[in-house]
């Protein structure tokens, strides 16, 4: 079974940090360039943070320096850390590979 499934979301104060994981399971993880995604109340999803299959990676200008993208091939995981967040970083993040595999989605919350 095709599968994404995130962890590590939750409520934090503006200038903590979490750090998202996102386990792949049933397709060839080292084969796709993984990304994260994030959609807040009303807003469309955004891309956050890509790592190709080859470890390039890139992120959106709003998270540059604060947020870092890695992965573990062998052990099929994808990680977001997110440092000094800010309110404006609540949304629900996802987990992507290619077109059609996401995973189910984790809050984030940043509030006082």
């Amino acid at each position: 079974q095709v599968q994404l499934v995130e962890s590590g979301g939750g409520l934090v104060q503006p200038g903590g940090s979490l750090r998202l994981s996102c386990t792949a399971s049933g397709f060839t993880f080292w084969g796709y360039d993984m990304r994260w995604y994030r959609q807040a109340p009303g807003k469309e999803r955004e891309l956050v943070a890509q790592v190709s299959t080859g470890g390039n990676k890139k992120y959106a200008e709003s998270v540059k320096g604060r947020f870092t993208i890695s992965r573990d091939n062998d052990k099929k995981t994808l990680t977001l850390q997110m440092n000094s967040l800010k309110p404006e970083d609540t949304a629900v993040y996802y987990c992507n590979a290619g077109v059609t595999i996401w995973g189910q989605g984790t809050q984030v919350t940043v509030s006082s």
